[in-house]
C-alpha cells in the first residue's frame, strides 16, 4: 500500500492550517485522511492482469519492441531490469506500455516483473503489485548484419571493397555452364575449344563444391578484452567484433551447404563444436555468452585440437599485438597450414589509425604517434612472419572485420582452396 501525491498533499494543508485552526481539529482531519487513504487503497489490493509481449531472443544493439497491456487501464505500469546491460525506453506507461528494448551485451539476461500501481478512486491511496515471472532474454551477436551478408553471397551480390561483385558461382569441380569471358575471370576458366568455335573469349563456370569443412578458432583470451569503437560510437570489445565475425561466416556456410563449427579457447579449450551441416545455430549458442578472460591463450592446445582433421577452411579471430605476445601463435601455425586452408582475422585499432592521421599540433600528439607508429610497425611485422608460414592475415576496422571473414572464405572456395 502507498499514498498518493493528493494524499500527501493534503495533510501538509492539514500540517499548514494548524497555524491558524486548534490542533486536535488538525489530528483529526489528518486521521481522517489517513483513514480515507487505507480504504481507497484497500479497493485496489488485487493485482491486474497483465500481458507482456516480449522477444525471447535479440540482437546485440538492434531495437526490438516490448508491450504491456493492464486489464486496468488506469494502472500505472512500470518494466524495470535486472542487468545495465538492458535499456527499456520508454519505461512506464498508463494502461499500455509500448517500449524499445535495447541489449547492449551478449549473454543471457533477465527482464524483471511488470511492476504496477492501481490508485482507488479517490485518489488517496494506492497499491503496488509486482505481476508476472522474470523474463529470460538471450542476447546473440548481430545477427541481422550476418543474415545480410549470407543473403548477398545466395543473390551473388556480395563483393568485398576493391573487389568485384561475383555470382555464387566459382572455381570447382563440377561444371555448371560455359559463358562469355569477363575481365576478372581466372585465366583458368577460359574454355579454349568454345572460345576457337565462337571467335570470342568464353569461360566455364563451375559451381562450389560443398561439405567442405570450416573452422572459427575464437580466442578468448586477454587481448581480446580490449575495447574497439565503432564509427557510430558504440563501443565493443575485440571479442564481439570476432564473435559478429563468427556469427557471419557460420551463417554464409549454412548458406553454401559447408559444415560449420567453432573451437572457442583460453588458456584452455572453452566451447567445443565439430562441424555439422545447418550448424549455425548451435554455433551461435555456443559462443553467444562467451567473455574475454584475464589470461594468456593457449594457442597450441586450440590449433592441436583441428590441425588432425580433414582439410577445413579455419579462420582464428585473435588480436596480434607484437612479435613477442604472438610468438605462441607463430611457433603453432605450421601444423595447421601443412593441412588446412588459414586465415587469421584481427581488429584494426582505431585509436592507432586516428594518431597516424592526426597531424601533430604539440608535443603530446607527436608522442601519440610516435607510439601509434611503433604499434603498428610491430603488427605489421607480425602479419608478414604470418603471410611467411602460409597464413593469410585480415586486418580490419571493427565494421568491417565480419565482411572481410566472409570474403576470405567465399574466395578460399572459389580457388578450389578448401
Amino acid at each position: 500500500m502507498t499514498f498518493t501525491r493528493r494524499a500527501v498533499g493534503s495533510m501538509m494543508v492539514i500540517v499548514a492550517a494548524t497555524v491558524f485552526i486548534p490542533t486536535w481539529i488538525g489530528v483529526v482531519l489528518s486521521v481522517v485522511i489517513v483513514a480515507a487513504a487505507v480504504a481507497d487503497a484497500w479497493t485496489v489490493r488485487t493485482a491486474p492482469q497483465i500481458e507482456r509481449t516480449a522477444p525471447p531472443i535479440l540482437s546485440r544493439g538492434v531495437v526490438s519492441s516490448l508491450t504491456v497491456t493492464s486489464g486496468d487501464s488506469a494502472a500505472r505500469l512500470r518494466q524495470s531490469v535486472w542487468s545495465p546491460d538492458l535499456r527499456v525506453d520508454p519505461p512506464e506507461g498508463t494502461g499500455h506500455l509500448r517500449s524499445a528494448v535495447v541489449a547492449a551485451r551478449r549473454g543471457d539476461h533477465r527482464l524483471a516483473p511488470v511492476s504496477t500501481m492501481r490508485t482507488g478512486p479517490l485518489g488517496l491511496g494506492g497499491w503496488i503489485h509486482l505481476v508476472g515471472d522474470p523474463h529470460a532474454l538471450t542476447v546473440y551477436p548481430d545477427l541481422p548484419a550476418a543474415r545480410r551478408l549470407a543473403t548477398e553471397v545466395r543473390l551473388g551480390l556480395f563483393r568485398e571493397e576493391g573487389r568485384r561483385a561475383r555470382g555464387p558461382l566459382g572455381l570447382g569441380t563440377e561444371l555448371e555452364s560455359i559463358r562469355e569471358y569477363l575481365p576478372d575471370d581466372d585465366i583458368r576458366q577460359v574454355n579454349w575449344r568454345a572460345t576457337v568455335r565462337t571467335g570470342r573469349p568464353m569461360s566455364n563456370t563451375y559451381r562450389i563444391e560443398q561439405d567442405r569443412d570450416v573452422i572459427c578458432l575464437l580466442d578468448c583470451g586477454r587481448l581480446m578484452a580490449s575495447p574497439v569503437t565503432r564509427s557510430d560510437g558504440e563501443v565493443l570489445t575485440r571479442l564481439d567484433a570476432a564473435v559478429d565475425a563468427v556469427a557471419a561466416t557460420a551463417a554464409v556456410a549454412d548458406e553454401l551447404g559447408d559444415r560449420i563449427g567453432v573451437v572457442a579457447f583460453a588458456d584452455r579449450l572453452l566451447r567445443v563444436i565439430a562441424p555439422r551441416r545447418d550448424g549455425s545455430s548451435i554455433v551461435l549458442d555456443a559462443v553467444h555468452d562467451l567473455e574475454p578472460i584475464g589470461v594468456d591463450s593457449d594457442y597450441e592446445a586450440a590449433i592441436a585440437s583441428v590441425a588432425g582433421r580433414k582439410r577445413a577452411f579455419v579462420l582464428v579471430l585473435t588480436d596480434i599485438l607484437d612479435p613477442g605476445a604472438a610468438r605462441p601463435l607463430l611457433a603453432s601455425l605450421p601444423t595447421l597450414t601443412r593441412r588446412h586452408m588459414v586465415s587469421l582475422a584481427t581488429v584494426r585499432d582505431p585509436a592507432v589509425q586516428r594518431a597516424l592521421e592526426t597531424p601533430s599540433e604539440d608535443v603530446a600528439d607527436l608522442a601519440r604517434t610516435v607510439v601509434a607508429a611503433d604499434v603498428a610497425e610491430r603488427r605489421d611485422l607480425v602479419a608478414a612472419e604470418l603471410l611467411e608460414r602460409g597464413t593469410d592475415v585480415i586486418d580490419a576496422p571493427v565494421e568491417s572485420l565480419s565482411r572481410r571473414c566472409v570474403g576470405a572464405y567465399v574466395r578460399a572456395k572459389r580457388l578450389a582452396r578448401v
